[in-house]
């Protein structure tokens, strides 16, 4: 986030965060990792790989999915977070780094750390000079303002993380910047800019984890006048080193150097391909072939690659070597709609967690090399407070339950099952395969299970629309989670508060109201010691589990294969991913 604060009220948020001072561009030194150079197995989990400071070339990036959005304010997808790092910068940003280090946020648009007030409910930032877009408008402390004030317009760009309205709206009622009457459209009272290098976050109460909403995308400056609402997607204006020069909905994106990026100004980003060309595909082993024939170089979904050429690289040590296998901070599962019956009873719900077969979900998965270990409970491992002994349901003996299970129905009221539908995206072939499983373990104790495809670009407006999910008889929903921020709360929160359940958008997908868990994370929102922090994300954990919310199928993996010209190449911890922004190729082309 921020080196070291400037006052002694702020010490518990520094332990609780992690602050650190800037790192050069590329941190190719420090903890977590080196640049030995050396390409082997895993390797760029704890170093750099093929690390080196030479620029020029094309950057091949393919993808079996689009971007949800590329608009900061909206997207949600853990790569298009990462790809953001290219043409928007915040205030604070994750620091370049493999390993833990990765973890620490420092200034980016920022001069250095905020000044917190005693209270630890005040924030000011003090803005770098020489900061521009990239039609070489300067950056402005109200372009920040404005750029978080969309957050609040969920009518017109919906789709994107909300914690800021939670924090920053105090009964406002802010609408967005649309329906502002302010005539500069800057009304949001609890973000003030007194001068253009200057803005000042007013919280009504303590949020320990403030800081991470800042590294967010969306909390990134946006021009107004270039603002074009829910089409800004197609054009978003760049503050980072590249800006988009091309997009193709569902075939391509284009991005090339900003002329208006000063590096002097960014201690994060090395920015060294002359420019970046994104391949969208539907053939994700199409895409597997090309990668590993050197004609693309990296999947940026970082999802693993499929069957056919998993097997193919794990065969061959030379391939293997340009391999890595990280665990990805996400938890891949099932949501169970409470508002589709029979799935509003707990019990039922609890047959289908008895019912299912872990090792089947596993090996759906991509078994526990590229799949992942099996999941036992809702809080991944990289998560203080997370215990992968916490086992509720047995998953661990990775076997279906049949008794249990039936014993579960019996108490639902469902002794000889009943129907569901399970909804999954038609682009991931790893979820479809889980779908599938799924359906095969819960039709052997009477749940007979239809799988419906969707669109996976529609994600927000099919499984994230409940309205959507009530009219479709959604009864399950197979996604993946990784933490928005990495604490307790920026994992657990989107999918278990009920404050965060929305009409569009929405990634509680299982509905859950629970006032205790809310409750929990209020807590969680103003404690500064680290060790009670994680005893409260236990407790959310556990009262999870209890309510059989979710089924977890596994503590994810993917196994990603980086073409050898690639350098600089080390896994993100805060994405559970390479590092885009770090990239370069050895051989100018």
């Amino acid at each position: 986030m921020v080196s070291k604060t400037r006052v002694v009220a702020a010490a518990g948020v520094a332990v609780a965060l992690g602050f650190t001072a800037a790192c050069g561009g590329g941190s190719d030194s420090g903890k977590g990792g080196s640049g030995s150079g050396k390409s082997e197995y895993n390797a760029a989990i704890t170093s750099v790989v093929n690390a080196s400071e030479k620029t020029g070339g094309t950057l091949n990036l393919w993808t079996a999915q689009d971007a949800d959005f590329w608009d900061p304010v909206r997207g949600y997808y853990a790569f298009v977070w990462n790809m953001n790092r290219l043409y928007t910068r915040k205030l604070v940003d994750y620091t370049a780094a493999p390993g833990k280090e990765g973890l620490k946020l420092a200034p980016d648009l920022a001069q250095s750390d905020p000044e917190i007030s005693a209270d630890k409910k005040t924030y000011t930032f003090k803005l770098k000079s020489g900061i521009k877009f990239d039609d070489g408008t300067p950056i402005t402390s109200k372009d920040i303002k404005y750029g978080i004030e969309r957050v609040f317009a969920q009518d017109v760009v919906p789709g994107g993380p909300t914690y800021m309205i939670e924090q920053l709206d105090q009964g406002q009622n802010y609408p967005g910047p649309y329906k502002d009457t302010d005539p500069n459209k800057l009304g949001l009272k609890s973000v003030q800019t007194p001068d253009d290098s200057t803005i000042i976050f007013k919280l009504a109460k303590p949020f320990a984890d403030f800081p991470y909403l800042l590294a967010m995308p969306g909390s990134g400056p946006v021009p107004q006048k270039r603002d074009t609402g829910a089409k800004y997607t197609s054009k978003p204006a760049s503050s980072g080193p590249y800006m988009m020069s091309e997009y193709l909905p569902g075939k391509s994106v284009k991005f090339v150097r900003n002329p208006n990026w000063d590096k002097s100004t960014d201690t994060i980003r090395k920015a060294l391909p002359d420019a970046i060309n994104v391949t969208i595909t539907t053939n994700a082993e199409d895409m597997d072939s090309r990668l590993i024939a050197g004609t693309a170089d990296l999947d940026i979904g970082q999802t693993g690659v499929q069957t056919k050429a998993r097997a193919e690289i794990l065969q061959d040590p030379k391939k293997k070597a340009n391999s890595d296998a990280p665990a990805t901070g996400f938890i891949r599962y099932a949501a169970f709609s409470t508002k589709v019956a029979p799935f509003d009873n707990v019990d039922c719900r609890k047959a289908a967690i008895y019912a299912s077969d872990p090792t089947a979900l596993q090996t759906a998965r991509g078994g526990p090399v590229a799949g992942g270990d099996i999941g036992t409970n809702m809080l991944p491992p990289n998560i203080g407070g997370s215990d992968p002994a916490y086992d509720p349901y047995g998953r661990a003996q990775g076997k279906p339950q049949v008794d249990k299970a039936k014993q579960a129905l019996a108490a639902c009221g469902k002794p000889n099952g009943f129907n569901t539908i399970i909804a999954v995206r038609n682009n991931k072939p790893a979820e479809v395969k889980t779908a599938e499983s799924l359906q095969a373990s819960l039709g052997a104790v009477g749940i007979k299970a239809t799988i419906e495809q969707y669109d996976g670009s529609q994600v927000a407006s099919v499984v994230g629309a409940p309205d959507n999910v009530h009219k479709k008889g959604y009864g399950i929903m197979i996604a993946g989670w990784g933490a928005d921020w990495p604490s307790g709360t920026g994992y657990l929160q989107a999918l278990v508060d009920s404050r965060f359940i929305q009409k569009n958008g929405n990634y509680n997908l299982a509905e859950v109201s629970d006032p205790s868990i809310d409750g929990l994370f209020d807590q969680a929102a103003t404690e500064t010691d680290l060790t009670k922090a994680q005893d409260i994300y236990k407790q959310i954990n556990q009262k999870t589990m209890e309510g059989a919310y979710y089924l977890p199928f596994v503590f994810d993996k993917a196994l990603n294969y980086r073409n050898p010209r690639l350098t600089n190449v080390y896994i993100h911890d805060a994405f559970g991913m390479v590092d885009f922004q770090a990239l370069g190729v050895s051989d100018g082309k």
